[in-house]
């Protein structure tokens, strides 16, 4: 079966294909480099269709890869060579620059290396002028001391010279210094590196874009990832395509390759065909919000439940993403975008994976019955719950610590907690209250995690008090507090008692511009929850803010009511009991609602004799 010719093959006739096809049949022989054939037959080929043509040579001298381009450039194909990712492919690239210089470019050199290519040559085919050839090579063992810089040039050649010359002789040099002890030189291993790409439309702000893709460049820093470049793409609306348009995604291909970038994260949810779309036209992996978020979570979860959320989610975002008969679900390697706390080996097609679905939800059902069952418990008993919520990276794990002495991690990334923690309080009034640390809320928060969260964030839904605890250095605060204040609106909790607390105070040059407008702000402090400044105002605001503030009474119960002194006993802090011969004298600190229920009891004074006078 004969081979068929790749690439860009639109618009050129028939016959002009059967040419190029007659390409595979030219053998160049193990000694040369190229030969004056192949070359003519470039020449002539580029100059009828004015598009760059590729063809791949091995070291046997036969042509196994035809590829055609458009004017400027020409995709190549990854060609199966010979021996490992560490050594030379065995296999050169000879391509034409229809109407330009010779001279390599950074594509040209950064394709031959992260193909592995013997060499990269470039054609100059330029209408009434000779062919000019350049050559490049690697210097893959970049620890040798003989070798000069990354890569080597050679040329400019014409066309007598590099098909006689000792090219051939350079090549197998070179491969033999990658067998040498720099071939396996750690620097060679894959290190992920991403560019960040935002959309900006008609009704946005520049600084608000910035601002998401800077916290965008945070999330990936989180994930391990290096970010090379921001690209910012202005357009009416984002392409339905490939999101930024297809002349864009062709000029971020180039320059990925050109950086060594083998990441490109976007920073909106990408539908599955602009991902699909992207991907091919790219060759490299990419990632969006939503999915960098999730693979932050599949690090970070430590609980089951945790991570029966997390594979929830993960399976939610992958399904619509699955195309064609047993496709896995693996992406392009490993990394970002491919850990998971669930089934190692993704390659399960839709049937399996909605059955999958389905029996998460009834697992975390089942963890929503249990919460509900230690919430029914913990009603039983007078122990209000206060939880702290706010945007990621915002302390509240710091603050955990600060006032509990919990030990949780705390560190300065995104998302650090992701499994609920609960500590007891004791507050200032002898009250002892439940606090809760809970997964922090981010901006453009993907709807998968909303949905799989419902568990965890069901402890902020069902506690007495909420403890809002923002980053008072941040500079784009103002927004992070409307971002978590829309999500509370969501779960319907915007209503609950709330403490705004202004973390972070030791990162601020001046306190007083601050102080002045946090004392506009109700139910608002500053603090330092890593120098424990303002922490005893915190604590005197959590007093009067946390209801069922007790009050210290003395109580005669008839005997015919006991049932009220066990009450008081479940509901309140008994200090003193005494049996009286007609009542039970109660000294108790009661909260409002079981005051109401024992008030025409209250003693008013005690009498020497030990009678009491009744209301």
């Amino acid at each position: 079966m004969p081979k068929k010719i790749a690439g860009n093959l639109s618009g050129i006739k028939e016959v002009q294909i059967d040419q190029l096809q007659q390409l595979f049949e030219m053998n160049v022989g193990k000694d040369r480099f190229v030969s004056p054939q192949i070359l003519s037959a470039l020449e002539k080929h580029t100059g009828e269709i004015n598009r760059e043509i590729a063809v791949y040579i091995n070291r046997q001298g036969r042509v196994v890869d035809v590829s055609v381009g458009d004017s400027a450039t020409v995709k190549l194909a990854e060609i199966k060579g010979r021996r490992s990712s560490r050594r030379l492919s065995g296999i050169r690239c000879i391509h034409t620059h229809p109407g330009k210089p010779a001279m390599l470019s950074d594509v040209d050199l950064t394709a031959m290396e992260s193909l592995n290519l013997d060499a990269m040559a470039a054609v100059s085919i330029c209408p009434g002028r000779e062919m000019e050839i350049y050559v490049g090579m690697c210097s893959l063992g970049r620890g040798n001391p003989e070798s000069q810089g990354k890569y080597r040039i050679y040329g400019p050649y014409s066309v007598k010279e590099v098909t006689e010359g000792n090219l051939m002789d350079e090549i197998l040099l070179n491969d033999r210094r990658t067998t040498g002890p720099w071939s396996a030189e750690p620097g060679r291993e894959e290190i992920e590196t991403a560019i960040l790409v935002a959309v900006q439309t008609p009704v946005d702000r520049e600084e608000d874009v910035m601002e998401s893709l800077e916290e965008l460049a945070q999330l990936a820093h989180t994930a391990g990832v290096g970010v090379t470049e921001r690209l910012l793409q202005a357009r009416p609306k984002p392409d339905v395509a490939t999101y930024i348009g297809g002349g864009k995604v062709d000029e971020i291909s180039l320059r990925a390759q050109v950086m060594g970038v083998n990441v490109l994260i976007f920073d909106d949810e990408l539908s599955p065909a602009q991902q699909r779309n992207l991907e091919e036209r790219t060759g490299i992996k990419i990632i969006d919000r939503t999915a960098l978020i999730l693979d932050i979570f599949a690090q970070r979860a430590r609980t089951m439940e945790g991570k029966l959320q997390v594979e929830l989610a993960q399976l939610n975002y992958l399904l619509p993403r699955l195309t064609g008969k047993g496709v896995a679900l693996s992406r392009l390697g490993g990394g970002i975008g491919t850990r998971g706390p669930g089934e190692t080996k993704l390659e399960v097609d839709r049937r399996r994976i909605r059955k999958r679905i389905s029996d998460l939800k009834k697992e975390l059902e089942q963890v929503r019955k249990n919460r509900e069952l230690h919430r029914i418990k913990r009603k039983s008993a007078p122990i209000p719950v206060v939880s702290l919520c706010g945007y990621t990276n915002s302390g509240k794990s710091t603050l955990l610590n600060r006032l509990t002495d919990a030990g949780v991690l705390a560190e300065d990334k995104l998302f650090a907690t992701l499994d609920p923690t609960t500590r007891k309080l004791e507050l200032p009034d002898n009250r002892t209250v439940l606090i809760s640390d809970t997964v922090g809320f981010i901006n453009k928060i993907p709807h998968h995690l909303v949905a799989a969260f419902r568990a965890t964030l069901e402890e902020v839904v069902e506690s007495d008090v909420l403890i809002h605890v923002a980053d008072i250095s941040h500079p784009a605060m103002d927004k992070q507090v409307e971002s978590v204040q829309k999500l509370l609106m969501e779960l319907d909790v915007s209503e609950k008692p709330a403490i705004t607390v202004f973390n972070k105070a030791d990162r601020l040059p001046d306190h007083s511009p601050v102080e002045l407008m946090i004392k506009r702000i109700p139910n608002s402090v500053l603090i330092s929850a890593k120098t424990g400044e303002g922490i005893a105002e915190l604590l005197k605001l959590m007093s009067v803010t946390v209801p069922g503030k007790r009050t210290r009474a003395s109580f005669a119960i008839p005997y015919h009511q006991a049932s009220l002194a066990a009450e008081l006993h479940d509901k309140g802090r008994v200090l003193k009991e005494e049996y009286m011969p007609e009542h039970i004298l109660i000294m108790a600190e009661l909260d409002e609602k079981t005051m109401a229920r024992v008030i025409r009891y209250k003693v008013e004074e005690q009498n020497p004799g030990g009678s009491s006078n009744v209301r």
